[in-house]
Protein backbone atom coordinates (compact mmCIF):
# COMPACT_ATOMS: atom_id res chain seq x y z
CA UNK A 1 0.00 0.00 0.00
CA UNK A 2 1.54 3.33 -0.98
CA UNK A 3 1.97 5.89 1.75
CA UNK A 4 1.76 9.64 1.15
CA UNK A 5 3.17 11.99 3.78
CA UNK A 6 1.96 15.58 3.51
CA UNK A 7 4.48 18.07 4.91
CA UNK A 8 3.13 21.60 5.33
CA UNK A 9 6.11 23.94 5.35
CA UNK A 10 5.13 26.80 7.64
CA UNK A 11 8.51 27.58 9.17
CA UNK A 12 11.37 26.17 7.08
CA UNK A 13 11.73 26.07 3.29
CA UNK A 14 11.98 22.79 1.42
CA UNK A 15 15.77 23.16 1.16
CA UNK A 16 16.03 22.89 4.96
CA UNK A 17 13.45 20.11 5.41
CA UNK A 18 14.44 17.80 2.57
CA UNK A 19 17.97 16.94 3.79
CA UNK A 20 16.57 15.59 7.07
CA UNK A 21 14.02 13.45 5.23
CA UNK A 22 16.66 12.25 2.77
CA UNK A 23 19.01 11.35 5.61
CA UNK A 24 16.34 9.15 7.21
CA UNK A 25 15.53 7.48 3.88
CA UNK A 26 19.21 6.66 3.28
CA UNK A 27 19.62 5.57 6.90
CA UNK A 28 16.93 2.96 6.31
CA UNK A 29 18.82 1.64 3.28
CA UNK A 30 16.37 3.08 0.75
CA UNK A 31 16.84 5.36 -2.27
CA UNK A 32 15.09 8.66 -2.95
CA UNK A 33 13.94 10.45 -6.08
CA UNK A 34 13.45 14.19 -5.57
CA UNK A 35 11.26 15.97 -8.12
CA UNK A 36 11.14 19.74 -8.47
CA UNK A 37 10.02 21.43 -11.67
CA UNK A 38 11.84 24.77 -11.31
CA UNK A 39 15.57 24.57 -12.14
CA UNK A 40 16.39 27.13 -9.44
CA UNK A 41 14.71 24.96 -6.82
CA UNK A 42 16.63 21.88 -7.99
CA UNK A 43 19.87 23.85 -7.68
CA UNK A 44 18.96 25.02 -4.17
CA UNK A 45 18.18 21.41 -3.15
CA UNK A 46 21.49 20.25 -4.64
CA UNK A 47 23.38 22.88 -2.62
CA UNK A 48 21.48 22.02 0.56
CA UNK A 49 22.34 18.33 0.23
CA UNK A 50 26.01 19.33 -0.02
CA UNK A 51 26.19 21.96 2.69
CA UNK A 52 23.27 21.99 5.11
CA UNK A 53 24.83 19.45 7.44
CA UNK A 54 28.59 19.60 6.82
CA UNK A 55 29.29 16.54 8.97
CA UNK A 56 26.88 14.38 7.00
CA UNK A 57 27.12 14.94 3.24
CA UNK A 58 24.23 13.24 1.43
CA UNK A 59 25.39 11.55 -1.79
CA UNK A 60 23.24 12.62 -4.70
CA UNK A 61 23.20 13.47 -8.39
CA UNK A 62 21.08 14.89 -11.17
CA UNK A 63 18.75 12.94 -13.43
CA UNK A 64 20.20 12.55 -16.88
CA UNK A 65 23.77 12.25 -15.63
CA UNK A 66 25.81 9.18 -16.60
CA UNK A 67 25.74 7.94 -12.98
CA UNK A 68 22.02 8.43 -12.32
CA UNK A 69 21.41 4.70 -11.82
CA UNK A 70 23.83 4.49 -8.88
CA UNK A 71 22.85 7.70 -7.07
CA UNK A 72 21.16 7.07 -3.69
CA UNK A 73 19.39 10.44 -4.08
CA UNK A 74 18.47 11.60 -7.56
CA UNK A 75 17.18 15.11 -8.29
CA UNK A 76 14.90 15.43 -11.34
CA UNK A 77 12.72 18.02 -13.01
CA UNK A 78 10.09 15.48 -14.04
CA UNK A 79 8.74 12.27 -12.60
CA UNK A 80 9.69 9.09 -14.40
CA UNK A 81 8.42 5.81 -13.03
CA UNK A 82 10.21 3.64 -12.33
CA UNK A 83 12.89 5.94 -10.96
CA UNK A 84 16.19 5.79 -12.86
CA UNK A 85 18.01 5.12 -9.57
CA UNK A 86 15.58 2.41 -8.43
CA UNK A 87 14.14 4.62 -5.67
CA UNK A 88 11.12 3.42 -3.76
CA UNK A 89 10.75 6.78 -2.01
CA UNK A 90 9.74 10.01 -3.74
CA UNK A 91 9.87 13.62 -2.59
CA UNK A 92 7.69 16.06 -4.52
CA UNK A 93 9.69 19.10 -3.46
CA UNK A 94 7.78 21.65 -5.55
CA UNK A 95 4.45 20.83 -3.90
CA UNK A 96 2.93 19.68 -7.18
CA UNK A 97 1.10 16.35 -7.07
CA UNK A 98 1.74 13.82 -9.84
CA UNK A 99 -0.43 10.69 -10.01
CA UNK A 100 2.63 8.59 -10.88
CA UNK A 101 3.67 9.09 -7.24
CA UNK A 102 1.34 6.24 -6.27
CA UNK A 103 3.80 3.89 -7.99
CA UNK A 104 6.28 4.50 -5.14
CA UNK A 105 6.18 2.87 -1.73
CA UNK A 106 6.34 6.22 0.05
CA UNK A 107 5.89 9.78 -1.19
CA UNK A 108 6.64 13.03 0.63
CA UNK A 109 4.56 15.94 -0.66
CA UNK A 110 6.24 19.11 0.59
CA UNK A 111 4.17 22.27 0.20
CA UNK A 112 3.95 25.78 1.59
CA UNK A 113 0.93 27.99 2.23
CA UNK A 114 0.76 29.04 -1.41
CA UNK A 115 -0.28 25.45 -2.29
CA UNK A 116 -2.50 24.70 0.69
CA UNK A 117 -5.72 24.52 -1.34
CA UNK A 118 -4.13 22.10 -3.82
CA UNK A 119 -2.83 19.95 -0.96
CA UNK A 120 -6.26 19.79 0.65
CA UNK A 121 -7.85 18.70 -2.62
CA UNK A 122 -5.20 16.01 -3.08
CA UNK A 123 -5.70 14.85 0.50
CA UNK A 124 -9.45 14.46 -0.06
CA UNK A 125 -8.88 12.60 -3.33
CA UNK A 126 -6.38 10.18 -1.80
CA UNK A 127 -8.39 9.71 1.41
CA UNK A 128 -11.21 8.32 -0.74
CA UNK A 129 -8.90 5.49 -1.85
CA UNK A 130 -8.67 2.53 0.54
CA UNK A 131 -5.33 1.51 -0.93
CA UNK A 132 -3.50 4.73 0.06
CA UNK A 133 -2.18 5.54 3.54
CA UNK A 134 -2.20 9.34 4.04
CA UNK A 135 -0.31 11.06 6.84
CA UNK A 136 -0.06 14.77 7.69
CA UNK A 137 2.93 16.39 9.36
CA UNK A 138 3.15 19.83 10.91
CA UNK A 139 6.08 21.80 12.24
CA UNK A 140 6.08 23.69 15.53
CA UNK A 141 7.88 26.96 16.30
CA UNK A 142 11.04 25.11 17.38
CA UNK A 143 11.22 23.18 14.11
CA UNK A 144 10.08 19.79 15.43
CA UNK A 145 7.66 17.76 13.31
CA UNK A 146 4.63 15.96 14.69
CA UNK A 147 1.92 13.95 13.03
CA UNK A 148 -1.53 15.41 13.16
CA UNK A 149 -4.12 17.63 11.54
Amino acid sequence: MPRVDFYRLTRDPVERVLPALASRVLGNGDRLLVVAGPAMQRQAIDEALWTLQPASFLPHGAAGSPDEAIEPILIAGTLAAPAPNGATHLALADGEWRDEALGFGRTFLLFDNSRIDDARAIWRSLAAKDEVDNRFWKQDESGRWSEGP
